[in-house]
């Protein structure tokens, strides 16, 4: 089987993708959720001619040096004054308060000098001073938010502001990890002589759960056919979005994740990308189920998250794809081979902006590496290498 390219590979990955499945959630529970449906005003913002200062509800054309307005009455938030200013009168007024019917203008009260029930004022207002007008902000019906945003605190509290209660936003994906390898243990064992520690669902699970409604991790699997062929049964048992094993996908003696996948009905899709690190990674469905073996070497498995996983998801909750940045590099890289290289790199924020400084390491086990990586840098096939200061593709290792 030929190594696939990269893009072709997300795009096969991408048509399995289920189109976003919305749920109601009440506002308070939306923050870093996926919009599905626009939030729509329903009222004008301000509902009414509003008071942006502490001071007097005035006519215009009422002010004139040393003449004096008689004060009729109060506005202020929450209970306005209930009658209409006439000639010769002003109302004081407070910040959010509507303004009276008559009155077209608000001075401040730094600029109002009193005398007994009588006020009069230093300056001269244009119709509007110091009036936020019925709907200014945002009028009825108007689309404030749209579908595919991921709700940030500012944007919550301008649906709420809105008076939208609940929100319309994707349903996520219930994700499922497994790790297999007869040499793995857990963090705090004390390792036997053949034996590493496993990391890979350690990085993987926080990099995949905003996107998640939940990712269960159901631990290690041994490298025996039989046991493995039953654990796999029971994670399909319960229908995950998504399955992740990693590990067991390449074609050793001990490598049986692929071959007991094909026996539980997944159709294979594709296995072994173009690309370093992360070549053997396989892809396919079964039932609803998206299935995805990333290679064992951890380097490999969160390399392979970023660049095939992260983007299914994003297209799953209805996100649009994630920019990659073009940033200077630091230093220069070294020539590639035939395969595309997504290259570990630091984030340098420089006095002439934000540069990618290549980290040298490729050794897809490296994880202290990768642990520095503020970036990959997406060097293409057969690439030359290039100079400090050319503008290279980046991906954010840790951008939502």
């Amino acid at each position: 089987m030929s190594l696939l390219p990269v893009e072709n590979a997300i795009a096969a990955i991408l048509r399995r993708v289920p189109a976003p499945v919305g749920e109601s959630l009440p506002l308070g529970e939306a923050a870093g959720r996926v919009l599905l449906a626009p939030v729509l005003a329903r009222h004008d913002q301000p509902p009414f001619n509003a008071s942006a200062m502490d001071g007097y509800a005035v006519r215009a054309e009422d002010i004139a040096p040393g003449h004096s307005l008689a004060i009729i009455g109060t506005a202020q938030a929450g209970a306005g004054f209930a009658g209409t200013l006439g000639a010769g009168e002003a109302v004081r007024i407070f910040t959010g308060a509507p303004v009276p019917d008559g009155a077209d203008a608000v001075i401040m009260q730094e600029d109002a000098t009193l005398d007994g029930d009588r006020v009069s004022f230093s300056s001269q207002p244009q119709p509007g001073r110091n009036v936020r007008a019925r709907g200014n902000d945002f009028a009825v019906g108007q689309a404030l938010i749209a579908a595919g945003v991921r709700l940030t605190p500012m944007q919550l509290a301008v649906a709420a502001a809105a008076n939208a209660p609940a929100l319309s936003v994707s349903k996520r994906p219930r994700i499922a990890l497994l790790a297999t390898g007869d040499e793995l243990e857990l963090p705090g064992a004390v390792l036997g002589p053949d034996q590493i520690i496993a990391s890979n669902s350690f990085g993987l699970a926080p990099l995949l759960a905003p996107y998640a409604q939940t990712v269960t991790d159901h631990g290690i699997a041994r490298d025996q056919r039989d046991q493995l062929r039953a654990r796999l049964v029971a994670i399909l048992a319960d229908e995950p979005d998504v399955l992740i094993t990693t590990g067991g996908a390449s074609v050793g003696d001990h490598d049986f994740v692929q071959e007991i996948l094909l026996e539980l009905g997944v159709t294979l899709d594709f296995w072994k990308i173009n690309m370093r690190p992360g070549k053997p990674l396989m892809f396919g469905t079964v039932g609803k189920t998206l299935v995805f073996g990333l290679p064992g070497n951890p380097v490999s498995a969160m390399v392979t998250a970023i660049v095939f996983i992260k983007p299914a998801l994003r297209a799953w909750l209805g996100l649009a794809p994630q920019i990659h940045w073009h940033l200077p590099l630091a230093a220069p890289t070294p020539p590639n081979t035939a395969r595309r290289h997504f290259m570990r790199a630091q984030l340098l924020q420089t006095p002439t902006g934000p540069q990618a400084l290549p980290i040298s390491q490729t050794d897809s086990g490296h994880t202290s590496s990768m642990a520095r990586a503020d970036l990959l840098i997406v060097q293409p096939e057969h690439d030359p290498g290039q100079p400090a200061g050319a503008m290279v593709e980046t991906i954010v290792v840790d951008a939502f």
